[in-house]
């Protein structure tokens, strides 16, 4: 890649990440009529939801792609 390309590339990240910081959250704040938002979730729901529960898969997948299911030599 040459330095214009490398150069264009980098004007674009920064410009869409400059926007996406400067934009505003959706109207996160104002509520719409017939919202209903349930309880937050407790930090131990969290944690378990967005950190073990992705881990456990990850480990589970890894683990079952890593078996030989019956490709290996015969006797």
């Amino acid at each position: 890649m040459d330095k214009r390309n490398a150069l264009r590339a980098g004007a674009v990240s920064a410009t869409v990440t400059l926007m996406m910081l400067l934009s505003s959250p959706a109207m996160a704040y104002t509520r719409d009529d017939g919202d209903d938002p349930g309880s937050g979730l407790s930090i131990g729901q969290t944690l378990g939801l967005f950190v073990f529960l992705p881990l456990f898969l990850f480990v589970v997948i890894a683990a079952l792609a890593g078996i030989p299911w019956g490709k290996g030599k015969k006797n």
